[in-house]
């Protein structure tokens, strides 16, 4: 079915940024993923591309677009190609909407610039040791100095995408003691600049995926951030993280889709070129059959992605919407890229080969963002059960 998402404009990025990541990022990903992360001029290059600047008001830099679209194109490619920009789609997808709806126009001033040469890499720091999904749970305290003029910062955040590298922090902490009323009460985003004394970056963590996004442990130990870091209302930081999770769901279920799409493509041409008895295993009819089904489940996949980002355009998106499109595409990944592999045989488990590092960097879609049960858990109560 043709798409009708996406405009010329659109296809006119999508086909630089394809050619690009064909000439400067392919060649040089097992260098990527044995360091952990790409090179950090690697992000100045997409900086200068303008991938950091699209959705940023002009006068800080940007293009001023507000659309999503570009950032689920990035997606679309990095994944066809096999490969993973490391933290952009965090960088993009997930901090600038905070900044761009919560922060003060000096604030703007003084981090948007360098967000959009991508010298200031950013990072969001939520899960804590033992709290998972359960943000009304966070542990990590900020309280104001005596006088007045910072916030002492104490606790430690794990699972950070971007914690390695980032050059500021947004960090969930508690300002104010949460009520058995109201356990989601009393949360702030504060943005700490990790050059601050006390603050320190522990184990950078091992994957079984993902392996060029620089995911870490981080700790503060009486971090002194300026009051003037604090993002938005002092309080308010719950009802800030809700906000933005629509998108968040969005960005995730796109790279389901974009997995399974790209899976299927590996598969046709893997099955188009390997003998086995003396003749090719696309002419087998259970092979014809497997890829049929796969072909049906992605086809069923993009129509649920194209919607969704209609609706997103149009402010449409609600938090039941994306937990569904989440949950769809992310399940639909994980079916298809396993059935993938398999007609891949034995060549699906060894790593040069792109469907294994799918099966891999895939799994954990239907964990971060909202585990596939807790979507299940929204949409249900959207059910009215």
């Amino acid at each position: 079915m043709r798409r009708t998402v996406y405009t010329e404009d659109h296809e006119a990025f999508r086909a630089m940024l394809r050619d690009f990541i064909a000439k400067e990022v392919v060649p040089v990903y097992p260098e990527w993923e044995r360091a952990g992360h790409p090179p950090r001029e690697f992000y100045h290059r997409l900086g200068e591309l303008g991938v950091f600047g699209i959705e940023v008001p002009e006068e800080y830099g940007g293009a001023g677009m507000s659309t999503f679209k570009y950032q689920s194109i990035v997606i679309e490619e990095t994944t066809r190609a096999g490969v993973s920009f490391g933290t952009t789609t965090v960088h993009v997808g997930l901090i600038l909407p905070y900044l761009l709806a919560y922060a003060t126009e000096e604030q703007k001033a003084r981090w948007l610039p360098e967000f959009v040469s991508g010298e200031l890499m950013t990072a969001i720091a939520m899960t804590e040791p033992g709290t998972g999904s359960d943000l009304a749970g966070i542990q990590t305290t900020a309280k104001l100095s005596e006088d007045g003029r910072h916030y002492v910062l104490n606790g430690a955040k794990t699972f950070i995408t971007g914690g390695v590298l980032a050059d500021l922090v947004l960090v969930v902490a508690r300002t104010a003691p949460a009520t058995p009323q109201d356990r989601r009460g009393g949360l702030s985003i504060l943005c700490v600049d990790t050059k601050s004394p006390g603050y320190s970056v522990g184990r950078k963590l091992d994957k079984i995926g993902l392996k060029t996004s620089d995911t870490a442990e981080l700790a503060f130990t009486d971090v002194l951030v300026p009051v003037e870091n604090l993002l938005g209302e002092a309080g308010r930081g719950f009802s800030y993280l809700t906000h933005n999770l629509p998108q968040e769901r969005l960005a995730i279920a796109v790279g389901g889709y974009a997995s399974a799409s790209a899976a299927l493509r590996f598969a046709l041409d893997y099955v188009r070129e390997r003998t086995v008895f003396g003749t090719s295993v696309a002419s087998f009819q259970n092979t014809k059959f497997v890829l049929a089904e796969c072909a049906t489940e992605v086809e069923a996949a993009e129509c649920m992605i194209d919607r969704a980002l209609e609706l997103h355009e149009a402010g449409e998106l609600s938090v039941a919407d994306a937990a569904k499109v989440k949950l769809f595409c992310t399940e639909v990944a994980g079916r298809v890229i396993d059935k993938c592999l398999q007609l891949h045989g034995g060549y699906g488990y060894i790593t040069e080969f792109p469907i294994a590092r799918l099966y891999a960097d895939t799994r954990v879609s239907r964990i971060y963002g909202g585990t596939s049960e807790v979507m299940k858990t929204i949409i249900a109560k959207s059910l009215g059960l």
